[in-house]
């Protein structure tokens, strides 16, 4: 089934064109609003008003004017002026998100571009043309300039794009593809490339990923309250039915259900846990409580018009404003990169308490032969150092602001910084929470995983599937990365819930 835009978009949708590759159309409705929109953009360029972007210059140029012969000429300088990126190239899944929000924008119809202009980077996406875009260049102010200037300039048969073949011309790829370059007309480069699409689509793919992750932290952190004979009172129904946070009432449902069934007798003599494991609701429903935040505003933010001006042909009126500006998603993803980072600082004082026999009653890093082995040491330094650079990048992008454009945009958001920082979080976490799984399935092997919890039984056979047992020393570096996949897939998460059904 398509993926219809140009009406409302959801997380899932983008995640259904990104990675399962759903064909996209233009919603029947959405048809007429373009061609509204561009016909009353055409008078706009032939009343000879000063409107911002169709007959002025951009950004600190705002005052020149430019005659309407030169109008094609403007839009195609502006997105070649603009192609300003450098860095590595943004992955593929974060650009074809890129194409499906930019498409999605124009097709609302407040933007003024030709049907033909939005059909082709509607081709483009269907048939798997994806322009190489680097990552860096963008502060946020009108909207991902440079990114968006650089998918503008594969729709133009310009530049470079990445196909299965490998790095090719544009126009290469759009010949073979059966599509035209678009000769740019009154008002299209600057609605290509005014947006926040490259900021919203690497911060939707981060929330799609945390969700995830943070899912999986309860699985995770559920099989080391087992092995550590974790108390079940931290997680009693009435302890957190009087602090009724919504996220900490999720993940306590999911750890009671996690841990229903276990037969591993706990210490009589114990009152109460380390917090890591006693707060273990707390600390990951707060992460999930941002985490939700920072889906609510993405959600919103990909059904927005933010290109600059904005027009409204109903009302006769042609809007310059600041729709573009990235604040609101450059503080959602600085929320997600803190949020999630928590539950990777919390993963790892649990990981160090699986491999210190002095808090868990354990043989030393999980091997029999300590000395001449070393276990799993090393498993928790890699963690460790993964939360110490996750501190580093949850330092806040959208608090600083450098003025561009000669003081025009003299206020930016950062707000690519700020998604970027957040996926590279949400990755680490991803891998410290891979690395609690491994030293947990390892503890529960010396413990004795069949008196386990049935869920945190399924969760130790999802591991022991692709990771052996430690017998002795081996190289653990295919170890961590096959435990991260485990968390980035959702195989350890839907082994789990093959027991509980679906975690909340």
């Amino acid at each position: 089934m398509e993926v219809l835009i140009g009406e409302r978009l959801t997380l899932e949708d983008l995640e259904a064109v990104v990675h399962a590759r759903r064909p996209v159309a233009l919603a029947p409705a959405a048809a007429h609003r373009v061609d509204r929109a561009r016909s009353f953009v055409q008078e706009l360029a032939r009343s000879g008003r000063a409107v911002y972007g169709i007959t002025t210059g951009v950004g600190g140029l705002a005052a020149v004017a430019v005659p309407v012969e030169q109008t094609a000429a403007l839009q195609a300088n502006i997105v070649r002026s603009h192609a300003a990126g450098v860095g590595e190239p943004l992955p593929p899944e974060a650009v074809r998100a890129m194409m499906l929000l930019r498409a999605h924008a124009l097709a609302l119809g407040y933007s003024g571009v030709r049907l033909e202009t939005l059909h082709t980077l509607i081709g483009m996406l269907n048939a798997g043309i994806v322009p190489l875009i680097p990552s860096q260049g963008s502060v946020g102010a009108s909207g991902d300039l440079a990114p968006l200037a650089h998918l503008a300039l594969a729709v133009m048969g310009e530049g470079q794009v990445m196909t299965g073949e490998g790095v090719r011309a544009a126009a290469e790829a759009l010949q073979e593809a059966g599509l035209r370059p678009v000769v740019l007309a009154a008002k299209e480069g600057v609605a290509l490339i005014n947006g926040t699409q490259m900021m919203t689509a690497v911060g939707a793919l981060a929330v799609l990923r945390a969700e995830v992750a943070a899912r999986t932290a309860d699985v995770a952190g559920a099989m080391s309250a087992e092995a550590l004979l974790a108390l079940p009172a931290a997680f009693d129904v009435d302890l957190h039915r009087v602090r009724p946070q919504a996220g900490q009432q999720r993940s306590a449902a999911n750890l009671r259900r996690l841990l229903a069934g276990s037969r591993l007798a706990r210490p009589a003599d114990r009152v109460q846990d380390a917090y890591a494991l006693r707060c273990l609701p707390q600390v990951h429903g707060a992460a999930r409580d941002g985490i939700a935040y920072a889906r609510q505003v993405v959600e919103t933010e990909i059904n927005s018009a933010t290109d600059n001006p904005l027009v409204f042909p109903e009302a006769e009126k042609v809007v310059s404003g600041g729709n573009f500006h990235g604040q609101p998603v450059a503080l959602a993803m600085d929320v997600l990169a803190i949020a999630i980072a928590a539950l990777g600082t919390i993963a790892e004082r649990r990981i160090d308490r699986l491999v210190n026999p002095q808090s868990s009653g354990l043989p030393p890093f999980l091997t029999r032969g300590g000395g001449l082995h070393c276990g799993l040491m090393l498993a928790q330094y890699t963690a460790a150092a993964l939360v110490a650079e996750n501190k580093v990048l949850a330092h806040p992008a959208s608090v600083d602001s450098i003025p561009t454009s000669g003081n025009q945009e003299d206020h930016v958001s950062m707000g690519s910084i700020a998604a970027r920082k957040a996926s590279r979080v949400v990755e680490h976490v991803e891998q410290v929470v891979g690395i609690e799984a491994l030293c947990a399935a390892q503890a529960l092997d010396f413990r004795g995983v069949e008196e386990a919890a049935p869920a945190v039984r399924a969760a130790c056979r999802a591991v022991r599937r692709v990771i052996p047992p430690l017998e002795g020393d081996r190289v653990l570096a295919g170890d961590l990365a096959r435990a991260r996949d485990l968390v980035r897939q959702g195989t350890l998460l839907k082994a789990a819930e093959e027991v509980t059904g679906a975690l909340e």
